[in-house]
């Protein structure tokens, strides 16, 4: 599994990346965290507002910082 965090590195897309560390580390999974900034390779994945998770390719949130709650729902 990949789990690509979008975003220009603003304080909501570290406080997502953090949630996203720490959910993976919770359930234990092997998975691959990837941070894209690149505001070209963003706009691959028609996101119009970060920060932004996408799960194996798929976005899943954008807009916001996702809840730990919320994300092991996506992950499970």
């Amino acid at each position: 599994m990949k789990i690509q965090i979008l975003g220009t590195g603003c304080p909501k897309c570290e406080k997502t990346t953090k949630v996203v560390k720490e959910v993976v580390e919770e359930l234990g999974l092997e998975v691959e965290i990837e941070k894209v900034t690149d505001l070209n390779e963003i706009m691959t994945f028609n996101v119009m507002s970060t920060p932004a998770v996408a799960i194996d390719g798929e976005v899943k949130v954008a807009g916001r910082v996702p809840s730990a709650r919320a994300l092991k729902k996506l992950l499970k």
